[in-house]
């Protein structure tokens, strides 16, 4: 395993939207997205998915590379709030009714961090608004650092059902060198205590790469992990790129794994996650065999989105709410000013804080579709996809400039199977599997080095 990861170690897009991120630009305006809004109320998938962006955190750790700001004043917190609300209003009344909100994300930051009457004020916001399909997942990143027994039985009472913690490690030595507290309660009584109010879908984040870790140490944090039965386990590969996060120089003082460590403590939460109950979701994802990830996987029903992973029954255009949210709707992407100063000002003076965004052409959505059906299922259906655009076998070809030769190696290997009407990834080649997609990428062009490798 570790030949095949050495093999195809190359810089190619993570795929967690496309275009990539690098290709969103200022030219696309709220009077364009205001457009693509109404659009998507005929467009497909029907159901709405919502993210709320919460950017405040207690304590900022070291490695964390997201939007975040240390907790301001209570004033500051109940404006930014306020804020998020308004832009609730000015969007939901662009948006059909009849469509269900099928899927809630709140992320940070640090969501859990903030006064939970102001969670209930956005809960009930989006309530006034929109309703809520029956399965409707509603889901919050925790830090375990300030989560306790009577918060878990308030995002109960409102209605929360899915819960991930963001453990990163559980050791206390790298969590120090992080400058990250430990769980303020067990995360195994958590993980009880959460199933025992009916929340489904637990994950815990794991991140290799930290400094201090070793690969002894790594595989404790998954022995550790596993034991404890989670739903869901997330490993990420640390990237240290202090020139974007200059925080992360202060961890600088410690020894950080070499590159060859991180490959074996992939390799070996693969091997220990697989042989301890645990399917291999995507590319960094474990889920146990009876969990919904793991069944929608199985029945080539598993999607993504900037939420993350998850089924096709959830899966909603995304509507983003809070400073740097990015809405993904089927025809474009709208991105938020990251700043949550010039977050404020702008809803409170417009109503709307786009600064960037993309409006995808059909010939993007294809290729957005067929890179998804691979990074998630696994399997493309050649002439399938293509009718999905009213196309023939040829067309899509044309569109996605796919040929055999970009995957010569692959098939050599055993990683994809291809047959003249369709292609097929293995379970190694998933391992992979952006190396796959990037084959489907007309606008990929190898060796400019500005996405992240595949390890």
């Amino acid at each position: 395993m570790e030949e095949i990861f050495q093999k195809y170690d190359k810089a190619v897009p993570r795929y967690t939207s496309y275009p990539p991120a690098t290709a969103f630009n200022t030219a696309f305006t709220k009077d364009e997205f205001v457009k693509h809004i109404i659009r998507s109320n005929t467009d497909e998938p029907s159901g709405v998915s919502i993210y709320i962006h919460i950017p405040f955190c207690t304590q900022r750790c070291h490695f964390c590379g997201c939007n975040t700001a240390l907790y301001q004043s209570e004033n500051v917190v109940r404006r930014y709030v306020d804020c998020v609300k308004k832009e609730i209003r000015e969007v939901a009344q662009l948006i059909d009714k009849r469509r269900p909100v099928t899927q809630i994300s709140w992320g940070g930051g640090t969501p859990n961090s903030i006064d939970f009457g102001y969670i209930r004020q956005i809960m009930d916001t989006l309530r006034e608004e929109f309703t809520f399909a029956p399965y409707a997942e509603i889901a919050m990143e925790c830090s375990p650092a300030y989560l306790d027994y009577a918060d878990v039985d308030s995002l109960s009472e409102m209605g929360f059902n899915r819960v991930s913690l963001g453990i990163q490690d559980f050791h206390k030595e790298v969590l120090d060198a992080i400058n990250r507290q430990g769980p303020k309660h067990p995360v195994e009584d958590m993980l009880a205590y959460l199933r025992a109010k009916g929340f489904k879908g637990l994950n815990i984040d794991l991140v290799y790469g930290l400094p201090l870790q070793t690969i002894e140490s790594f595989a404790e944090n998954l022995s550790i992990a596993a034991a404890m039965k989670p739903d869901r386990i997330a490993t990420f590969s640390y990237a240290h790129i202090p020139w974007f996060n200059p925080a992360q120089k202060l961890m600088e003082k410690h020894r950080f794994p070499e590159p060859a460590e991180k490959l074996k403590m992939l390799v070996s939460a693969i091997n220990y996650f697989s042989q301890n109950g645990y399917d291999v979701i995507g590319m960094d994802h474990f889920a146990l065999a009876d969990d919904e990830l793991t069944i929608a996987k199985r029945t080539g029903n598993l999607h993504r989105n900037f939420q993350g992973y998850n089924t096709r029954k959830t899966t909603g255009q995304v509507y983003a709410f809070g400073a740097s949210g990015i809405s993904q709707l089927n025809s474009c992407f709208a991105q938020n000013v990251k700043s949550f100063d010039q977050y404020m000002n702008k809803i409170e003076q417009e109503g709307w804080a786009i600064e960037r965004g993309y409006a995808l052409s059909s010939d993007e959505m294809l290729i957005r579709d067929t890179i998804n059906e691979i990074m998630c299922n696994g399997y493309i259906h050649f002439t399938g996809m293509a009718g999905k655009y009213h196309l023939n076998k040829d067309d899509f070809f044309k569109i996605t400039r796919f040929s055999p030769d970009k995957i010569e190696d692959m098939l050599q290997d055993g990683l994809v199977e291809l047959t003249d009407t369709s292609l097929s990834v293995t379970a190694t080649g998933m391992l992979v599997v952006r190396n796959v997609a990037v084959a489907f990428d007309p606008a990929f062009v190898p060796g400019l080095n500005q996405y992240s490798r595949t390890i």
